[in-house]
Formats: C-alpha cells, structure tokens, sequence
C-alpha cells in the first residue's frame, strides 16, 4: 500500500480534515524544506502534508527549496503525492472554480535547481518524462471524483511559468498556442524531481481565475481568494474520498 503524501499550495497551508499526530522538524542534504512536515490521520489513513509556500505563506513559486521538500518526503518514506495547486483558465473549460487533474506539462520555468544528479556524479541520470504525472495517482484522482460527484477535467496540458507575477496577454496567447490548458507556477520541478525519487506524483489543480485576457476584468487577489474559499471545499471532499478508498 502506497505511503502517501499532500504538498498545499496556494490557500491551502494546512488540512482542515487532518488529525495531526505528530510534526516534524526536518532538515536534508539540500536544506529545509519550506515547513515542518504534519503528520496525522484522515479517514483512518496516515497521511503526511507540507504547505508549499510555507506557513504562514510567505515563500514565493520561483523560491520554494523543491529539491528539500521532495528529498524530505522520500526520507519518511513516502511513494505518492498529491500536489495542490492554484491555477488560471486559459482553454474555454478551464473555469474559475473548476479543479483539474492535468496529463501534460510544458515548463517555462527558468533558473530553479531541476534535478538530484548534477554534481560529483558517477554516471549522468536521464529520466523518461514522456507522461510527467503519474497515471496510477491521476486515476485515483479521478475515480475519487466521480464518486464524490464532483465535475473536473481529467486531464490538461499545464504551462508552468517562473511568476511571481502573473504573464501579460500576450504571453498567455502563445500558452495557448502551445496547447495549454492552466497556467501555474509550482509544477515544475516538482514533477520532475518526484520523477528522480521514484515517487507517484500527480496534481489536483484548482482554477481560481481566468488567464490574461481571457475576460476583460482585471486579475485581482480579492477574485483569487473568492474562488479559492469555494473550490477548496471540493478539493478537501476529492481528498477525503481518495483517502477511503486507499484504505
């Protein structure tokens, strides 16, 4: 049976749901990862969770230790994770609110440390990143949905950006162009580090605003923070559902 493991992203830097047992102060050959690590239970199941951005939430996308956070769940022996991240629409189905278990990732990212194997190696380590999330973890996703009768889309292409701020018309035109479907800014390298560890790694993304351009209002934390209040509460309902069924 799976180990399993949350990584929160933004409006999510705890877990309601979670019965904490016990918090970890941990430390890796790459440094701290972004918080300590809670331990607790949820419907009867073990469940580890780290807020992404740090709590309370002050770590920026392009600053997150990713190497750290994924080196300190591998340490505690995780095999899964279910990555939480807030997201904007750009495909005319991706709307505010809607959470999506994407299939595919294009990163735009630039300048964050993106592997394990760089230095004093012995041999040089490539990965096949054909399908960047796991297929195993996505389909649990997606059945805990259905069950839970929650509507996502199954699958999209997710362009990663560096931020902090959010990308200009123009930038998100050529996002679509490429065949995205969100816009974020923390799945890589995540993904591709999850990758390295041999560790089950999926998103659950919630789409908390429309993407530059793609209405004629101006993107706002106040619009942000109303979408993320409504959309968590399907997340934590997909969650609680997928936890059951693990057992």
């Amino acid at each position: 049976m799976s180990k399993l493991a949350i990584i929160g992203g933004t409006g999510l830097i705890k877990l309601p749901n979670l019965n904490i047992i016990d918090t970890r102060e941990v430390d890796t050959k790459w440094g701290k990862p972004s918080a300590a690590i809670s331990v607790g239970e949820w419907n009867g199941k073990e469940v580890l969770f780290l807020p992404r951005h740090g709590n309370p939430h002050t770590i920026l996308p392009h600053k997150v230790n990713y190497r750290a956070n994924l080196q300190s769940f591998y340490d505690q022996g995780i095999t899964e994770i279910v990555a939480i991240n807030a997201v904007g629409g750009i495909s005319s189905d991706m709307t505010p609110c809607r959470i999506v278990i994407p299939d595919q990732l294009i990163d735009y990212t630039h300048g964050r440390i993106d592997t394990f194997y760089e230095d004093n190696l012995k041999e040089v380590v490539h990965i096949d990143f054909t399908a960047p999330y796991s297929e195993t973890t996505r389909n649990k996703l997606i059945n805990a949905a259905n069950q839970s009768g929650i509507s996502i889309a199954d699958k999209g292409t997710y362009g990663v950006t560096q931020g902090p701020r959010l990308e200009t018309v123009a930038e998100i035109n050529r996002l679509e162009k490429d065949g995205c479907d969100i816009v974020g800014m923390t799945s890589m390298p995540e993904a591709s580090l999850a990758r390295e560890l041999h560790i089950d790694y999926a998103c659950c993304s919630l789409v908390v605003n429309w993407a530059a351009g793609k209405t004629d209002e101006i993107i706002t934390m106040e619009i942000i923070e109303a979408n993320l209040k409504q959309g968590m509460d399907n997340i934590l309902s997909l969650l609680g559902v997928l936890l059951t069924n693990e057992l």
